[in-house]
C-alpha cells in the first residue's frame, strides 16, 4: 500500500514525526507532508527551528494554527492521518459560529483547531487521527469530571469517527521513563477499522482486538462498562456529570462508536526487555562540568538534599491564616535501577529543585545532560542541539515531548490494522 500522508500539529521538536518514520518500512508506512509549531509565549520560535532543521523536507508552518485555519486553510494539504499532542485546556463550548458552520468552543483552545480542520476538510477529512494528552484529560474539569473528554468524543462522533483511547505509562512497556499520557486513535466511517468496530460489543476490543491492544498488551483490572453519550456539545458542556464530587465515567481504556461508550481499567502486560535510568547515562568522565554537583551544593541550606527531603513548614496565608505546609521525601539521589521519573519542563538549570533529577555516578552527584533527557524520551542523541539553543531550553523541549517509542508502536499497529 502507498504510504499514509500525515500532518503534524503542535509539533514541538517532532516526536510524532520520529515515531512514525521509525514505524515505517521501505514501501509501507507514513510520510509527514506538513507540520505546524507555534509558541505564543516566546518571540524566538526555538522548537520550530529545531523541527525545521531536523526535517527539512517537510513543509513547515510557524504560525498560529488558528490564523492558518482562518486565513490560509488551503496551505493545509489533504492527508490520511492527523497527529498532534494538543494542550489540555478547558474545552467548554462558548460560541456559535456564523454562516451555519455549527457549534464551536472558545478561541485559543487548541482542540477546536483540530475539530475545525476535520470539519472544513469535509469529504477530504483524514481517515485516521492519533492524538496525545496528559491523562488528566479524562477527569477534567474538577466540577464536571470527564466533561472535556466527553466534548471531544461527541465532536468526533458528529464528524463520523469511532475512537479508542488508552492511558499508557511508557515505563510499563520497557521504556526508560515513567511518563503517563492518554493516547487517542480515531477511525473515520468507512475505514476497515471502523467497519470492524461496528461488530464489537464487549471488552475484547479493549483487551485483544483493538489497535491499542495490539500495540500495548494489557490485562483486565476492573469491570467493563458501557453507556451512551447523550446530548450535543452544548448540553454536554453545560450538564455533563455536574454533580458535586462525581467521578469521571471514563476509565483508562475504552472505545466509542456511534455514540456508545465502552470503558474499563486495564493493567499493562509486558514481559520483554526493560530499560532503566542507568542505561541512558553518559560515562561520568564525559559529563560537562556545569552538570556536576559539588558536596557543598548538595548539602547547602536550600541545596539538593533539602529539596528532596520531607518537610513540615508553618506558613501564613495572605489573609493572615496560619497553616502547615507539608510534603513527603523523595528518593535522593534518583535510583539508577528503575525507569526515571517524568521529565518536566523545568528540568534544566543549576538551581537545586525537588523535581529535577540528580544522580550519583562513580560516587559523585550530577544533574542529567540534555542528551540523556533526549534518551529518556527515546529521541536520537543531540536531536535538539542547535546553535543558539541552550541546555535549559533543550530540557524544556523534553519536558514537553512525548516518548517516541510509544508512537512507533502505535504506528506499527495502525499499519497492520489497516
Amino acid at each position: 500500500m502507498a504510504k499514509l500522508k500525515v500532518i503534524e500539529l503542535f509539533a514541538g521538536v517532532g516526536g510524532f514525526h520520529l515515531g512514525l518514520v521509525q514505524a515505517s518500512e521501505a514501501n509501507k508506512g507514513f510520510e509527514v507532508l506538513w507540520s505546524n509549531q507555534w509558541e505564543p509565549s516566546t518571540k524566538k520560535q526555538h522548537a520550530s527551528l529545531v523541527y525545521q532543521s531536523r526535517f527539512p523536507d517537510c513543509k513547515h508552518s510557524n504560525k498560529n494554527i488558528e490564523h492558518v485555519i482562518e486565513e490560509e486553510f488551503d496551505q493545509i494539504p489533504d492527508h490520511d492521518l492527523l497527529v498532534g499532542g494538543f494542550p489540555c485546556q478547558d474545552y467548554s463550548v462558548a460560541t456559535s459560529l456564523r454562516n451555519s458552520k455549527g457549534l464551536r468552543g472558545k478561541k485559543g483552545v487548541l482542540w477546536w483547531s483540530i475539530e475545525a480542520i476535520l470539519r472544513q476538510k469535509g469529504a477530504d477529512a483524514p481517515s485516521y487521527l492519533m492524538l496525545e494528552n496528559v491523562d488528566r484529560l479524562l477527569i477534567s474539569p474538577a466540577g464536571q469530571r470527564g466533561r472535556d473528554f466527553a466534548i471531544m468524543l461527541r465532536s468526533l462522533d458528529d464528524l463520523g469517527y469511532a475512537v479508542e483511547w488508552r492511558v499508557i505509562n511508557a515505563a510499563d512497556y520497557g521504556m526508560p521513563q515513567r511518563r503517563r499520557r492518554v493516547f487517542i486513535l480515531a477511525y473515520r466511517k468507512g475505514t476497515p477499522i471502523y467497519e470492524r468496530m461496528l461488530k464489537e460489543k464487549g471488552k475484547e476490543f479493549i483487551l485483544s482486538k483493538g489497535i491499542m491492544a495490539h500495540a500495548f498488551k494489557a490485562k483486565e483490572k476492573t469491570k467493563f462498562q458501557s453507556f451512551p453519550l447523550k446530548g450535543d456539545v452544548i448540553s454536554i458542556s453545560k450538564n455533563f456529570n455536574n454533580m458535586d464530587k462525581a467521578l469521571s465515567p471514563f476509565q483508562h481504556a475504552g472505545y466509542m462508536i456511534q455514540g456508545l461508550i465502552h470503558t474499563m481499567k486495564v493493567q499493562a502486560d509486558h514481559q520483554g526487555k526493560r530499560t532503566v535510568l542507568e542505561d541512558v547515562l553518559l560515562p561520568y568522565a564525559e559529563v560537562p562540568k556545569e552538570f556536576r554537583v559539588t558536596k557543598a551544593e548538595a548539602e547547602a541550606a536550600q541545596g539538593w538534599r533539602y529539596q528532596k527531603s520531607g518537610k513540615r513548614i508553618e506558613r501564613i496565608s495572605r489573609s493572615g491564616h496560619s497553616y502547615v505546609f507539608s510534603e513527603g521525601s523523595m528518593s535522593y539521589p534518583d535510583p539508577l535501577d528503575r525507569p526515571s521519573r517524568t521529565v518536566i519542563t523545568g528540568e534544566g538549570g543549576k538551581t537545586p529543585s525537588r523535581f529535577k533529577h540528580i544522580v550519583e555516578q562513580d560516587g559523585k552527584l550530577r544533574r542529567l545532560c540534555p542528551v540523556e533527557l533526549e534518551r529518556l524520551n527515546m529521541f536520537p542523541d543531540d536531536h535538539t542541539a542547535l546553535k543558539g539553543i541552550g541546555d535549559a531550553k533543550r530540557a524544556f523541549f523534553m519536558g514537553n515531548a512525548l516518548v517516541v517509542g510509544v508512537v512507533e508502536r502505535l504506528g506499527k499497529a495502525l499499519l497492520k490494522g489497516i
